[in-house]
């Protein structure tokens, strides 16, 4: 994004659009003394799955420091209690140790590769219920 009016309208049509539509989305994650951002995380619907998946990203100077277990813990935790949802799913890069170990303390386990689209890598999916 280059302008405001992308940016714009990127927040309308993808984060807002989602929260109104949904209910859930990405939410900040930030240090609670400063509130300086660190990351997000939060729930996703996508259209290639009938599940809702669990996303998150940090600023790299934030990775190994338990920021991503403790937002996600959180917003699985929402998924159940606030939006009644049995099954959640996530996706990595089959390469992301550190991310796929998160998954794995959280309950998720591997169900198969897939490929978000039909030109793209595959990545790993993975399901928590």
């Amino acid at each position: 994004m280059r302008t405001l009016e992308q940016a714009s309208g990127y927040l309308l049509e993808g984060p807002i659009k989602s929260y109104e539509i949904h209910g859930h989305g990405l939410y900040l994650v930030a240090l609670k003394e400063s509130l300086q951002p660190v990351g997000m995380c939060g729930l996703l619907k996508r259209d290639q799955f009938e599940d809702v998946d669990l996303g998150y990203a940090f600023l790299p100077e934030f990775w190994s420091k338990g920021f991503a277990f403790e937002s996600a813990s959180a917003v699985l935790k929402f998924g159940v209690n606030v939006l009644g949802r049995a099954k959640m799913l996530a996706i990595v890069s089959p390469g992301n140790a550190a991310s796929i170990k998160v998954l794995q303390n959280l309950g998720f386990a591997f169900s198969k590769n897939v490929r978000m689209q039909p030109d793209a890598s595959e990545v790993a999916l993975y399901e928590w219920q």
